[in-house]
């Protein structure tokens, strides 16, 4: 993996997603807490799709799909057992660890986006040219739509709080951000 994902980027994904969705196993909630509270455990963590190709990783999944509620791997061995999975977590925080989400993601949301990585460990599968370009000008687009409600947001709050100089200044990085499109 050549990019290694922010830590303010994960966080700011799990609150996301913990303020967002309800996990099928209570469980799964207090190890993406833990993930918050123990950066050295974070620095570690990846987002990944197909992780059960990983050598360790744990699979959650909302309540809101079909998908299998947990389950933790290790090596050749594969448990439902949360409990086990957390245990692990606190005595080997310097070992990778990859999760895979499984939640309602259509369109994807750009914070989702911006933390999932590409999967070491999933078997080489061949992608189109034309897959390629489209999954990148979609990332692409998510992330300047992102950009533009993250600023017309601060634009409203300048507004509000009459801060001119603010308003100026956001309004023409909106302007440069609508120019780049």
């Amino acid at each position: 993996m050549a990019y290694s994902v922010p830590l303010n980027e994960k966080r700011v994904f799990i609150r996301w997603f913990l303020k967002n969705y309800q996990l099928k196993r209570r469980e799964g909630v207090w190890i993406l807490n833990y993930l918050l509270s123990n950066e050295a455990l974070l620095e570690h963590v990846h987002f990944v799709d197909e992780a059960h190709y990983c050598p360790r990783a744990i699979v959650m999944s909302t309540v809101d799909t079909t998908s299998i509620p947990f389950r933790f791997y290790k090596d050749n061995i594969m448990t439902s057992d949360a409990e086990k999975a957390f245990h692990d977590l606190r005595i080997n925080t310097t070992d990778e660890i990859y999760f895979q989400l499984n939640f309602p993601s259509i369109p994807p949301n750009p914070l989702y986006l911006a933390v999932l990585e590409e999967n070491p460990f999933a078997p080489d599968i061949f992608i189109h040219e034309k897959d390629r370009v489209a999954a990148q000008q979609l990332l692409e687009n998510s992330v300047l739509e992102f950009q533009e409600h993250m600023l017309l947001k601060q634009i409203d709050e300048a507004l509000d709080t009459g801060d001119k100089e603010r308003f100026f200044e956001l309004s023409n990085l909106l302007q440069a951000l609508k120019h780049s499109k």
